[in-house]
């Protein structure tokens, strides 16, 4: 049995940031649905600041990392996206590492299916986001 590695960043922080990514990602799909069955300007903005909200939370959540939790969930979506596997995990943490800059918030949040890659991830460490959802 391999050993799995140990986080910087806790499952819950990740939990969040994947459920907070979800919103967001629900928002931009209801207001891409809404502007093309309406011309509400008064709805967009509202649609548009709503989504724009979650990805300031989530971002300033992101920023309010520590430098360790931020190179741990930057590698997790490279784990959960299939740049690596668990065998590797130091190497996937080493990159991050060295690419680590005050950009991270952004990058991560600016990724394509950020929640399903960090959910994928977590499953790699033995983490669902159900057994997360058990204890809210």
């Amino acid at each position: 049995m391999r050993k799995i590695p140990n986080l910087s960043i806790s499952p819950e922080k990740v939990f969040f940031i994947i459920t907070k990514s979800r919103q967001s990602d629900i928002k931009a799909t209801e207001s891409d649905l809404t502007s093309d069955l309406s011309d509400d300007d008064v709805g967009d903005r509202f649609e548009h600041h709503s989504k724009d909200t979650d990805r300031s939370e989530l971002s300033g959540f992101i920023r309010e990392l520590n430098v360790d939790e931020q190179i741990d969930l930057v590698a997790l979506m490279w784990l959960g996206r299939g740049d690596g596997d668990l065998d590797n995990w130091r190497d996937l943490r080493s990159e991050a590492e060295r690419a680590h800059n005050n950009r991270t918030a952004s990058y991560l949040i600016g990724t394509p299916m950020l929640a399903d890659y960090l959910a994928e991830a977590l499953s790699q460490f033995g983490k669902s986001f159900e057994d997360f959802e058990e204890h809210l």
